[in-house]
């Protein structure tokens, strides 16, 4: 495997919002100015939903206009509905990302709407966005599991994602929100996705709560995938998921890419400082392997 891995970082948004302590505005706007220098492409920013039910992320219009964009590097924000898209071109948005689950249950514990009202909503969101030439980025949650329902059929996760990409979403992602999965259950799921949407438009997002994470994307990439989502240090969590843990770091996802000969286009030692600059500002342990060891030095 020697071609590139873009990798989508969703530390600003993923990363931060489920923080129980209000971070600066000034700070996520360091956090993902240190981001944009490492020489990663795609950069999730912030998210433009209710300040009411994700506090932490309130400030996401001052934030998004105080970035130093670069150029070729996307700077995709999530949104919820078309509030939250006319919020997010107020500033200048140019990418946003849509949300919602292969589960039922999670999705009304989440948003308070079946998937098929999810999806009704964000037609008019993408609608506008095709309108405004805007891209549009897909998740797709518990495709290997839910907290509230449990088993999640494959056949759920593909309708999902395949209407999805049919309503205009350039890229799905495809999101073990709790966890859960081991590497046959991922490449299983995403042969069945795959077989729907064409892989080139497909990503994957896994949370490492019981430490598969890595082990599970490494399985995806044998079978084609070359998007990977990851959060600087490993932050992040489920605020619906009980015990549901920090995404992959992008730091070790970089390392293990790079023990692959795989390009990434990421400076890691950078990534590394700026993990190491972040867990110092949350006042918590790096959830990185390779930001707490560093780099180390090859074998032989």
């Amino acid at each position: 495997m020697s071609d590139s891995v873009r990798i989508v970082e969703v530390g600003p948004r993923d990363g931060l919002q489920n923080e129980k302590a209000i971070i600066a505005a000034a700070d996520k706007i360091a956090l993902v100015d240190r981001l944009s220098a490492t020489g990663l492409r795609s950069i999730e920013a912030t998210s433009f939903v209710s300040p009411k039910w994700v506090p932490q992320l309130a400030d996401a219009a001052e934030v998004y206009a105080g970035i130093a964009r670069r150029p070729g590097v996307h700077y995709p924000v999530l949104v919820p509905n078309a509030t939250g898209y006319e919020r997010a071109r107020a500033v200048g948005v140019e990418e946003i990302a849509v949300f919602t689950a292969a589960s039922e249950a999670f999705n009304q514990r989440n948003v308070n709407a079946s998937i098929d009202a999810s999806l009704e909503r964000f037609a008019p969101v993408l609608e506008c966005a095709r309108a405004d030439g805007v891209r549009v980025r897909g998740y797709v949650s518990t495709v290997l599991g839910c907290p509230y329902q449990g088993v999640v059929p494959v056949a759920d996760v593909v309708r999902v994602a395949r209407a999805l990409h049919a309503m205009g979403c350039y890229e799905v992602s495809l999101g073990d929100t709790i966890g859960i999965g081991t590497p046959r259950a991922a490449r299983e799921m995403l042969r069945a996705v795959a077989a729907e949407v064409p892989m080139a438009a497909l990503a994957v997002h896994f949370h490492d709560t019981r430490g598969q994470a890595l082990a599970n994307i490494l399985a995806c990439l044998e079978d084609g995938v070359r998007v990977v989502d990851a959060a600087v240090a490993g932050t992040g969590g489920c605020p619906y998921a009980c015990g549901a843990s920090g995404n992959v770091a992008s730091e070790d996802v970089v390392y293990m890419l790079e023990g692959l000969g795989m390009d990434t286009g990421v400076d890691l030692d950078a990534l590394i400082d700026t993990g190491r600059w972040l867990s110092a500002l949350l006042g918590r342990e790096n959830a990185s392997s390779v930001g707490r060891a560093g780099r180390g030095t090859p074998a032989g």
